[in-house]
């Protein structure tokens, strides 16, 4: 669990996911022609969830990948990780090409993963479609990015941060503000 105030439940957590599954279920074309694709870490998480939930809900599980963008971030060189990037690997075992990619994170804030995600995810081919979900949404974006589809917008100020906790990683479910 996090360090701060809970601002999300377990129990709220899964009904939000059911609700962007519905939502991403309603706009698909077609469930032979999407595929669904993680960032890591976070929205690799949060995507098997989603995959896990559309097969429960429509019969079909859709393909399921996951996206580092470690190499592909705008303020690499800014960091302490430049000189020795961490690279978590990309594993993306379906053609995304010609396909609605639903593209996953955990948060949203300033649009600058999303950029990276997207510069990552064209590498692998062109998809007819890229449609983002968040289970938040932080604001504060220095780039042009809307999430499709989203839990639960939540104000912060610049001064705090957002920790999603994953029961597969964390041990349990929760959203928490942390004061920085």
């Amino acid at each position: 669990m996090g360090h701060g105030k809970e601002i999300l439940s377990s129990e709220e957590m899964a009904g939000m996911i059911t609700r962007m599954v519905f939502q991403v279920l309603e706009s698909v074309r077609s469930s032979d022609n999407f595929g669904i694709v993680g960032i890591k870490s976070g929205g690799d998480v949060l995507a098997r969830r989603i995959a896990d939930e559309i097969a429960k809900h429509s019969g079909k599980k859709p393909d399921v990948g996951y996206l580092d963008i470690t190499l592909y971030r705008d303020d690499l060189a800014q960091t302490q990780i430049a000189d020795f990037p961490v690279v978590k690997g990309t594993e993306i075992g379906f053609d995304v090409a010609g396909r609605h990619i639903i593209l996953v994170d955990d948060v949203v804030f300033t649009g600058r993963t999303v950029r990276a995600a997207l510069d990552a995810l064209t590498d692998f081919g062109r998809p007819s479609k890229i449609s983002l979900a968040a289970l938040i949404d932080r604001g504060h974006r220095e780039l042009p990015v809307q999430p499709d589809f989203t839990g639960k917008s939540v104000p912060t100020a610049l001064s705090e941060s957002v920790q999603v906790n994953f029961r597969e990683t964390a041990g349990a479910d929760s959203v928490c503000i942390i004061k920085k």
